[in-house]
């Protein structure tokens, strides 16, 4: 059984290989052991509730086989992005170009810079291994955090943002960045992207254009890419769409990748997360469940089969899947279905 889990200081040396295996334009998963133990300590913070400044909080997870202790994934939720470190995002708009006593009107599209989701909260790290993928793990990885934010809401944003990995070659070379580069930057795309990751952040401030970039003047290779994802986002990218989770105009300014919006309360998962009271014993007929407790210090997720009676507001699962969620008979609990 795969258990979703708070990250935990031991957990360090396989999140090490976890960022590794990632590869390039995954930011938040940076290859600097010392950056990913500030994240660990950081998530313990949150997750205990023990920060001076609770929209610095950051809850990193993880997915572990219970029978093997192997993570299998990452997930987190970061609370306020741009709070302490500037975030930054290309706008993807128009101006038009109009003469009336020519008879020109023309629309051109403009990307600029911005920090407009300053402020709102960022669902991020998800990454699950290769061998794991056509499992449940993803869907139990993605969703999870849907279901700690409808337990504990005033955490979080009202605005939820996801930022999807563009596309980029199996060089790690992003055709974006490589215009950018040229005209502006001199530094390579995996470069850039790394430091980003360790948080340093004041060379885009430097050397980014400061005016808008008329999207006709970049490579036709450039261009291709804007709004578009990574073949290995598109399933993460998928689930975040029948969630309620739609593009506004923003791309990543190294890959121009999408980052896609959600209000809290309009996530579907947000609003069909039953909250249901455990009854432990055999399930008859069950269905495979996404569940969770309501504990944020202790917080626990599964998928596992489970039997619903609405009628009674409970759910029905074994000691084995109570076990794993830490709780008892009568405990309260967090239920979804699949998509």
């Amino acid at each position: 059984m795969i258990v979703v889990r708070p990250i935990q200081p031991e957990d360090l040396a396989q999140l090490l290989v976890l960022a590794k295996e990632s590869g390039t334009g995954f930011t938040s998963l940076p290859v600097n052991e010392a950056l990913l133990q500030r994240k660990v300590a950081l998530s313990q913070s949150s997750f205990a509730g023990t920060l001076d400044n609770p929209s610095q909080a950051y809850y990193l997870m993880v997915g572990e086989d219970s029978d093997t202790q192997q993570i299998v994934g990452t997930t987190a939720i970061e609370a306020a992005v741009g709070s302490h470190s500037p975030l930054y995002h290309y706008h993807l708009g128009q101006v038009i170009h109009c003469s009336h006593q020519l008879g020109v009107h023309n629309a051109a599209q403009i990307l600029t810079l911005n920090n407009d989701y300053t402020g709102t909260t960022e669902i991020c790290t998800l990454f699950v291994r290769e061998a794991f993928r056509r499992g449940m793990a993803g869907r139990l990885l993605s969703r999870c955090r849907f279901m700690l934010m409808a337990e504990h809401c005033a955490l979080f944003a009202s605005i939820v943002i996801a930022e999807m990995r563009g596309v980029s070659d199996e060089n790690g070379r992003s055709p974006f960045w490589a215009w950018l580069e040229q005209h502006f930057f001199s530094l390579d795309f995996p470069t850039a992207d790394y430091l980003t990751g360790l948080g340093n952040k004041q060379f885009i401030a430097e050397l980014m254009p400061k005016y808008p970039i008329y999207v006709s003047l970049l490579s036709p290779q450039a261009q291709q890419v804007i709004g578009k994802v990574h073949d290995k986002t598109q399933p993460a990218l998928a689930l975040l769409e029948k969630e309620g989770f739609y593009p506004n105009g923003y791309v990543d300014i190294f890959d121009a990748g999408p980052t896609v919006q959600c209000h809290l309360s309009h996530i579907r998962s947000v609003q069909t997360c039953l909250r249901l009271q455990v009854d432990i014993s055999q399930p008859i007929a069950g269905q495979q469940l996404l569940m969770s407790n309501i504990s944020l210090g202790q917080y626990r997720a599964v998928a596992a089969s489970g039997s619903i009676a609405i009628k009674h507001s409970k759910v029905v699962i074994n000691q084995a899947t109570a076990n794993a969620l830490g709780v008892n008979q009568g405990d309260t609990v967090r239920v979804l279905t699949l998509l």
